[in-house]
């Protein structure tokens, strides 16, 4: 756990937060499209690097940049949601897949992709529409 930390103030230290966070600055200029931009970029991001960093990146870019609540409740939708498209996408996933594989079943990573990406990508997008209709 220690690592994220280090990792994250890697970034900070090179730039990269302060870039996340400008381009939340950014995305607050258009909230809503901004929103819809940065939770589905996050979510994205999760399956790439993994939740936990991806919303600690986040979660400290949040911090400089002050973006409006409706981008932040994006962001916590994408990071949510965003790790069941894949199984790198959390730590959780790849536990529950150990466990599901000691009890002889296989679901490989082209398979879990397959129901990820018709589960989590329609469950996103009505996480986002129905969070940026209440405004």
């Amino acid at each position: 756990m220690a690592g994220l930390f280090v990792l994250v103030e890697a970034l900070d230290r090179t730039g990269v937060i302060a870039w996340v966070a400008s381009m939340l600055h950014i995305a607050a200029a258009d909230p809503v499209k901004g929103a819809a931009a940065a939770g589905t970029i996050l979510a994205f991001a999760a399956n790439l690097m993994n939740n936990l960093p991806a919303g600690l990146v986040a979660s400290t870019a949040v911090m400089q940049a002050h973006p409006p609540r409706l981008i932040v409740d994006a962001l916590l939708i994408g990071v949510d949601l965003g790790p069941n498209l894949s199984v790198t996408g959390s730590l959780a996933t790849i536990l529950w897949l150990q466990a599901i594989r000691r009890e002889g079943e296989d679901v490989g990573f082209w398979r879990f992709l397959k129901v990820g990406a018709v589960t989590m990508i329609p469950a996103l997008a009505a996480a986002l529409g129905a969070r940026l209709l209440i405004g």
